[in-house]
């Protein structure tokens, strides 16, 4: 039972949710300026719906962002094929593109309302789903309340929690008890994420590992990867991929170092596309010659960097090279995915500050196939050093390939955690009237 002072809080979050609803007109128009939202598909965020709800059983996903709807995919094409309809929701257009690529027509897809009363009621009203699986971090308290108000299952799957986070919940610990109670179940990626859901109030939880290792490998265009290749003919070739600022001057830098021995092309792949405009004007201010996949532009001998500016190609990119930095590790904090560049024969490089994903690279780096960076020099060190050796780089790839096979596994954990919530629905689904299964 929650405490006087936990419901307290919670109903002043619920007065909230209505009193300053208003206020977030001016606020989305604002990111949809900034190119965050689709202003054509506004008034999902209000809870308006755009597309009719199928008949039958109905199954919530939320997934924030790109890498919660890749690590669910999987997931939500195992919940398809036992009949049973699924409405996906995500925060921003990137992520909107990716589940159309990688779902199609499997899913509804609908753009996630706002943590407010008025907008979160009128999307379960409507939509009426019979469980919500939350991925990774997404805990949105007028969300929570209101599922829980109507007894709809709540599940958090591949959970995790940063350092920053779940210091951040522990200095309100009456509100996140009476919030984590509410869900059903966590299935956490690591022991010492279960450990801190747990302290937070949530029970039961398990462990998983990491959805996004049960993954395919990310999808290329096999004709653009042949032309790249015949364009790049026998230049050594590293990647720098989802940096943030400050990382491609570094990567511009390591080009600048070796290219002379080296012959080099860098590959360079912003982890925010709509950067790539400075992040241009900036490698050509070094002198630097910059084609651009947007624009088409070919790989002659002279390009110093290509640019990667597109959404749902990182698996061309990668296939590009035999080493990858990943970036937001060197002068951003949290880190970003090592998996990709693993699974496609990359020996990978970061900088130290990968917390969101720690216990990845603690197996990457224990078995072998990833290497931590301090600085720039030491990238360009490590670049060289790699692109120069070729049994230690060809060790650190096939140490990556094994190390991900091990990881292997969340998928068939977190499909057994969800049973007693999924096979009702499987029967509810044989009773009533649905859409056919997905292949």
């Amino acid at each position: 039972m929650s405490s006087v002072r936990a419901r307290m809080a919670l109903a002043g979050y619920r007065w909230l949710g209505t009193a300053i609803y208003p206020f977030f007109w001016s606020y989305l128009a604002l990111r949809a300026a900034k190119g965050k939202e689709d202003p054509a598909r506004r008034r999902e965020r209000y809870g308006y719906p755009s597309a009719p709800r199928p008949q039958g059983p109905l199954v919530w996903f939320h997934a924030a962002s790109v890498g919660e709807t890749n690590a669910v995919t999987p997931l939500i094409k195992e919940i398809r094929r036992r009949g049973i309809a699924v409405v996906l929701t995500t925060g921003t257009t990137t992520s909107a593109r990716v589940a159309a690529e990688r779902l199609g027509s499997a899913v509804v897809h609908q753009y996630v309302p706002l943590d407010f009363k008025p907008a979160v009621s009128r999307f379960l009203e409507y939509w009426q789903p019979d469980l919500a699986i939350i991925a990774e971090s997404e805990i949105w308290p007028m969300t929570i309340i209101e599922l829980g108000r109507r007894h709809i299952p709540q599940v958090l799957v591949n959970g995790r929690l940063s350092d920053r986070t779940f210091a951040r919940w522990r200095r309100r610990p009456s509100l996140a008890d009476a919030l984590f109670e509410n869900l059903a179940l966590v299935i956490a990626q690591s022991d010492v994420d279960a450990e801190r859901f747990r302290t937070l109030g949530a029970l039961p939880v398990t462990v998983s590992g990491n959805l996004k290792v049960d993954n395919e490998a990310p999808p290329h265009d096999p004709q653009d990867l042949r032309e790249y290749r015949q364009q790049i003919g026998a230049r050594k070739t590293w990647a720098a991929i989802s940096t943030f600022e400050g990382e491609e001057n570094a990567a511009g830098t390591v080009h600048q170092a070796l290219k002379e021995r080296t012959g080099l092309l860098t590959i360079i792949v912003p982890r925010h596309p709509e950067r790539c405009d400075a992040i241009e004007s900036a490698l050509v201010a070094k002198g630097m010659k910059v084609a651009r996949r947007t624009r088409g532009d070919p790989v002659t001998p002279d390009i110093d960097i290509l640019l990667g500016d597109t959404i749902g190609e990182m698996g061309l990119f990668l296939r590009l090279t035999e080493v990858a930095f990943v970036g937001r590790s060197l002068f951003a904090e949290g880190g970003q995915n090592p998996l990709e560049p693993a699974m496609l024969g990359c020996a990978v490089l970061s900088g130290g500050n990968v917390q969101n994903f720690r216990e990845t690279y603690q197996m990457l780096a224990k078995n072998g196939s990833a290497k931590i960076v301090r600085d720039t020099e030491m990238l360009a060190k490590g670049v060289n050093y790699l692109l120069a050796n070729d049994d230690m780089r060809r060790s650190m790839i096939d140490a990556g390939l094994e190390t991900v096979q091990q990881m292997r596994g969340a998928l068939s954990a977190t499909m057994k955690g969800l049973e007693p919530y999924i096979n009702p629905l499987v029967v509810k689904a044989r009773l009533e009237p649905r859409p056919k299964p997905e292949a």
